[in-house]
């Protein structure tokens, strides 16, 4: 009995499935849709304030990460307006709360550190990993639904996304751990 009452359970959720991939105006696919949205704005928006972290920073090393990040990020757009496309969609923007307080979060870590400093540096990879950790929130979770609404492709997309991410976090992290935490360490107040 047990066994015919998990195959009937897998039967109707494979419907379920099938039903959700035809009606392209399912709640979900709303919901898929505005966050696509806001991670788009998002990254557009981080266009603009990630060149700002950029100048502030002092290490060279620091610098050409977020100046390689800016670079992904400008592909990051692109391959959103591609899951558009594939979609149906025309892109379009929504004001991302989330990504707005980040960036106001790294601009007041430049107002609050002193220029060409490591703890500079250090609060700029703060603020630039509070990003990153957000956008792989923001992309697995995309991912996840896009592979649990059969969009394979969309999946993949987004997956691609969600790995470079990871890695801009991880390059991050390298950086903070091979110099500049230390550097920091020996700076004094003025």
């Amino acid at each position: 009995m047990k066994k015919n009452g998990s195959t009937t359970k897998k039967i109707t959720r494979s419907n379920e499935h099938v039903a959700a991939e035809q009606n392209e105006n399912t709640l979900l696919d709303e919901l898929f849709h505005d966050e696509l949205k806001d991670i788009y704005w998002a990254e557009k928006h981080l266009l603009k304030a990630l060149p700002k972290l950029q100048k502030a920073a002092t290490s060279e090393e620091l610098k050409n990460a977020l100046n390689e990040h800016l670079e992904i990020t400008r592909e990051h757009v692109s391959r959103l307006e591609n899951v558009f496309e594939i979609l149906g969609h025309k892109p379009q923007a929504k004001k991302c709360d989330a990504m707005e307080g980040l960036t106001k979060e790294g601009e007041k870590a430049i107002e609050d550190t002193e220029d060409g400093t490591a703890t500079r540096d250090v609060a700029l990879i703060i603020a630039a990993q509070k990003v990153e950790h957000y956008e792989i929130a923001a992309y697995g979770s995309l991912a996840q639904l896009a592979k649990t609404m059969g969009k394979e492709e969309v999946k993949d997309l987004l997956g691609q996304t969600l790995n470079e991410e990871k890695e801009a976090d991880e390059k991050l992290t390298e950086i903070a751990e091979s110099s500049v935490n230390y550097e920091s360490t020996q700076e004094m107040e003025a």
